[in-house]
């Protein structure tokens, strides 16, 4: 179904849903983050979620280093600061400090962002800033260094699951007087990948055609102009299937069908359907690597002593945030990070490896 202009309220979403046919799932998720998103400051523990910029200064700085080193070694061009869904400005404000200490200041840093209540945090932190509600306005004039984390997570997923008649989209309906999801009616195969087009019944895939077209658009612009991208998320190395999609409401999981515009809906990233989004630009694109595994190369341990050695009574917290980082237990494993790189450009610090 057709979506309203603007972010729906949470009731009107409830109703245009009751109303007409089912929406797929990719539909439903857009309308109920652009409402979320649109409507509160999500992050920290007053909100629904913390993420790693908010955990520590260390994370903000050593992408910033990883700026830096990038810049250092292409010859220091004029460039571009570029942050997708910057949250409230904590990695953009870090990042560019650290980098600073090496001369490496940008020409301009452009923030794209659609929320009015992140917009107005981000300012408070980078009144430098521009802001754009879409890649494509970006200025065309520079290089363009772009860092999306946590950006993709929220962007919206199809889902297809395995029935007895074959794959069938799902979508997003009244049952039992309540929103739940169910198969569609036209058959929907062709957008499985063929290595899972013969799981057996009830299986679950997930596409992202949302994600990939965006990430195709900053890797063209990276060909034409130079630069590099940075995507940091949690996700996994594709194809695979399962039902990812989550909401998370005062830092605590929650039923995504359940008050719809009030938890925060993600699913997690298919890091290998961005390589191949961005693949067709001509770019170089790094192996993947999980974020502990990036971290210790950048050196977030040299960074903890630093840190600890000026404050000592701070050793502990500074561990901790350490640890959430980098631990597999904690954000270690299961966050990831991939980074395409202009013609040219030297290869990105803290990936093991050739490129693929």
């Amino acid at each position: 179904m057709p979506l309203p202009d603007g972010p729906p309220a949470p009731d009107q979403l409830l109703k245009d849903i009751a109303a007409a046919r089912p929406m797929t799932i990719a539909d439903f998720m857009a309308a109920a983050n652009a409402h979320y998103y649109a409507t509160r400051d999500p992050l920290g523990r007053t909100g629904d979620f913390t993420t790693a910029p908010e955990i520590s200064q260390m994370f903000g700085e050593l992408v910033g280093i990883w700026i830096a080193d990038l810049w250092s070694r292409a010859g220091g061009p004029p460039f571009r600061y570029v942050e997708l869904g910057p949250g409230r400005g904590t990695l953009a404000a870090d990042a560019l400090r650290a980098a600073s200490r090496f001369g490496c200041v940008p020409v301009g840093v452009d923030l794209v962002e659609t929320s009015p209540t992140l917009r107005a945090a981000q300012s408070a932190r980078l009144p430098q800033a521009e802001h754009h509600d879409e890649i494509d306005a970006l200025p065309d004039d520079a290089p363009l260094v772009i860092v999306a984390n946590e950006f993709f997570d929220a962007l919206p997923i199809h889902q297809y699951v395995r029935t007895a008649d074959g794959w069938r989209e799902r979508m997003v309906g009244r049952r039992d007087g309540r929103l739940a999801p169910r198969a569609g009616e036209t058959p929907a195969g062709d957008a499985i990948p063929a290595v899972l087009r013969d799981r057996p019944e009830g299986t679950i895939v997930e596409t992202a055609p949302v994600s990939a077209a965006i990430m195709q658009r900053c890797a063209y612009r990276i060909a034409r102009r130079g630069g590099a991208m940075l995507a940091i998320d949690y996700g996994y190395a594709g194809p695979a299937a399962g039902d990812t999609l989550q909401a998370v409401k005062a830092h605590k999981f929650a039923d995504p069908f359940v008050d719809p515009g009030e938890a925060d809906l993600t699913a997690h990233v298919d890091f290998t359907t961005l390589a191949d989004a961005a693949r067709p630009a001509g770019v170089t694109i790094s192996r993947l690597a999980t974020q502990g595994d990036w971290l210790r190369r950048l050196g977030i341990d040299a960074r903890l002593t630093s840190l600890t050695a000026a404050a000592p009574d701070r050793a502990a917290e500074l561990e901790s945030q350490r640890d959430r980082l980098v631990e597999p237990g904690e954000m270690g494993e299961l966050f990831k990070l991939i980074a395409i790189t202009a013609p040219g450009w030297p290869a990105p610090a803290g990936f093991s490896g050739d490129p693929v």
